[in-house]
């Protein structure tokens, strides 16, 4: 069975560079996923928007458990408790505008240390867009400006449930290895359809822990509502052109149609989205200058 890309990016600075460039186009080719270590942002603040999180988690669960019992008397709880979803999720939107001052029940610091590591996640993105770039043989800045729309990209962190993620390869049900400090890369549907399907798409999904000590804090760096996604130029060659089986769409529109199909394989979905959106849309090149 082949191994889960754990990607060093130290070594992007040294005399690995080339290898450890093709080993995150690897990825990127045949997985869909990579897992990097030495990402650049400091432990001290992941440990810190760890313990902060699961701080955060034990309150809600042990407020929410309180009102359970309060309401059906603690009897009827012990019962139900070992079927019920303890999940706890709220996002926080960074870009366009952030919503953090919105969301209820939040410490003044925890916020501030969101703040903090929004920012780094941010950069650190746009850092492998780049580095995506170049492996591309597309101008610097080309897939942020892709992302960019009239407003920015949207940018949001998702506090989720005790979870494990797993990918589908080749048929199978992969576990991605959790490593402390580490930051596991999705690439999505979006870079692969700007990629003309160079770089690939997966299914996955996340499943409960019975151990119950990890919990996923995932980021989101998507394409600002307004943008337009659609193969670079480049990376579609002449006999392509007629026959593309990626389709031109709007993010926005196409958050619309995923909610409705997001469980489907992805080829029909892409179809959907050709079918529906692709005569409507006009593309302008992409100045990344």
């Amino acid at each position: 069975m082949a191994t889960f890309p754990i990607v060093n990016m130290e070594k992007l600075n040294g005399e690995e560079r080339s290898a450890t460039m093709n080993l995150i186009n690897d990825a990127c080719e045949n997985w869909g996923f990579f897992e990097i270590v030495n990402h650049g942002i400091s432990t001290e603040l992941l440990d810190t928007v760890e313990k902060m999180t699961k701080g955060h988690y034990k309150k809600c669960m042990e407020e929410r458990f309180k009102e359970m019992v309060a309401s059906k008397g603690l009897e009827a709880v012990q019962s139900e408790i070992e079927d019920l979803d303890w999940e706890s999720t709220f996002y926080l939107r960074h870009l366009p505008e952030s919503n953090i001052s919105e969301i209820p029940d939040l410490e003044d610091e925890y916020r501030k240390v969101m703040k903090e590591f929004a920012k780094e996640i941010e950069k650190l993105a746009e850092n492998i867009l780049d580095i995506l770039c170049e492996n591309l043989g597309l101008e610097k800045g080309y897939l942020k400006k892709a992302f960019y729309g009239s407003k920015g990209p949207t940018f949001g962190t998702k506090d989720d449930k005790v979870s494990g993620l797993q990918l589908l390869k080749d048929g199978e049900w992969i576990d991605v290895p959790p490593m402390h400090h580490s930051i596991v890369i999705n690439l999505g549907d979006q870079l692969e359809v700007i990629t003309n399907g160079r770089y690939k798409s997966v299914m996955h999904r996340v499943i409960a822990q019975t151990d119950g000590t990890r919990m996923s804090i995932a980021s989101f760096y998507n394409p600002g509502s307004d943008a337009v996604i659609y193969p670079a130029p480049e990376l579609v060659n002449k006999a392509e052109e007629k026959n593309n089986i990626y389709p031109k769409f709007v993010f926005e529109d196409y958050m619309k149609l995923y909610a409705q199909v997001k469980f489907q394989a992805k080829e029909p979905r892409f179809e959907a989205f050709k079918t529906a959106m692709e005569d409507t849309i006009r593309v302008d090149p992409i100045a990344t200058v």
